[in-house]
């Protein structure tokens, strides 16, 4: 697929390519170029933190804030939306997630990720099989490896933190839950960690929320990444780590969603919650930290993260606001126009599904706010399925529909 650039927009952390007004309409040539007056266009977004088979709602935890998430973990184990969520897929301990109706769960992370238009997602758990990637129609990131979390270890599955982080051989993110409170545990995390080696270029931190000052700037000497989730750490600690530290420190800094049972509802959200609660960051910059940011710290291919003249990933938002920044962290599942992974339409309208040849069995449809929308799969299906297990409807309110 080809772009027609209409005005660029220069932005000094992309190229000059990156953000791109479509003009005019769609165009039949050869050459195969979009050209769209009334929306722009931007990469698709990467969520850098999720874990697909938690997204039940509403939240889990009445104690909140925690000292540490290792007391959330165990009391969201007995908490009503984990049980319900339960009624769907009982965890065995082994986190295989092919099996039973995990893909069921894992199908409705997904749909949250392509609804706030996201073709790369980030799912902490376990390593699986090759045909749990495959399953799905956008990217979850495979080549990784992890740990949940200095403080709790790989309770969930795999070897420890240091293993991990040795498999990688630097060639992949290692991934791992860090300083995710404010007690003693979580302060004296990071030390732990920085002791076993694991302070890496490949290394990305989730949440952080208790590394001081100095052990921030180590990360960014270190070229270590960090995750800020803000909706769950505001739930579970109130408070995030030190955000204006991190950018003095040049450290990579991404966002991420976490699963809705303590996070945002998509990362629409995430980016307007971080924007609301840091004021000063440019939107320019926070749109990095799901662009070029995340593909650094999740060693993804340059097609994702920004626009080329020639690109197999697109995202198109119906334009409401001149600055395309501010357009997009305004804009809702209704706004997106057009969602395109390895040149494959994913969602859209389907003015614009319809210039692609695709088989109709493959897709589904629904109304949104007036609209005819096309989407990869049956997601309302799927919610009819989950129905069917539970004896009831349940309104998940990261589906449009629901």
């Amino acid at each position: 697929m080809k772009i027609k650039p209409g005005k660029t927009i220069h932005s000094p952390h992309l190229i000059s390519s990156s953000w791109l007004n479509i003009i005019s309409k769609f165009d039949k040539s050869p050459e195969n170029e979009i050209r769209l007056p009334q929306y722009y266009a931007y990469p698709p977004l990467i969520n850098s933190h999720d874990h697909l088979i938690g997204n039940w709602y509403p939240k889990a935890g009445d104690n909140a804030p925690y000292t540490t998430t290792d007391i959330w973990v165990e009391e969201m184990k007995e908490s009503q939306p984990y049980l319900e969520r339960n009624k769907i897929w009982i965890n065995d301990g082994k986190f295989h997630l092919i099996r039973g109706n995990a893909l069921l769960l894992a199908d409705l992370g997904i749909y949250k990720n392509i609804f706030s238009g996201c073709a790369v997602v980030q799912d902490h758990a376990p390593n699986q099989v090759e045909e749990y990637y495959r399953h799905f129609p956008i990217e979850v990131v495979r080549n990784y490896k992890q740990c949940h979390s200095i403080s709790l270890g790989n309770w969930w599955g795999g070897k420890t933190a240091k293993e991990e982080w040795q498999e990688t051989r630097g060639i992949m993110p290692f991934i791992l839950h860090l300083g995710e409170g404010t007690n003693e545990k979580a302060r004296t995390a990071f030390a732990r960690f920085e002791k076993e080696g694991l302070l890496q270029p490949n290394t990305l931190i989730i949440h952080g929320i208790s590394l001081t000052d100095d052990e921030i700037k180590k990360c960014g000497a270190a070229g270590t990444s960090i995750c800020c989730c803000p909706k769950s750490n505001l739930f579970l600690i109130g408070k995030t780590i030190d955000i204006k530290a991190c950018l003095e420190a040049g450290v990579n800094l991404v966002l991420g969603t976490d699963s809705t049972m303590s996070g945002s509802i998509n990362l629409l959200e995430e980016m307007r919650i971080f924007r609301d609660n840091f004021p000063e960051i440019p939107l320019n910059q926070i749109f990095t930290f799901v662009s070029i940011n995340a593909r650094k710290a999740l060693f993804l291919s340059d097609q994702y993260g920004e626009l080329k003249d020639r690109t197999e990933e697109l995202l198109l938002i119906r334009k409401k606001y001149e600055d395309p920044f501010e357009n997009l962290l305004e804009a809702n599942p209704e706004d997106i126009a057009l969602l395109v992974h390895q040149g494959k339409p994913i969602y859209g309208d389907e003015e614009l599904i319809q210039n692609f040849q695709i088989s109709d069995a493959d897709y589904s449809e629904f109304e949104l706010s007036g609209s005819k929308k096309i989407i990869i799969g049956d997601p309302l299906r799927l919610n009819h399925k989950i129905d069917s297990i539970l004896g009831y409807h349940k309104t998940l309110p990261y589906l449009p529909f629901s």
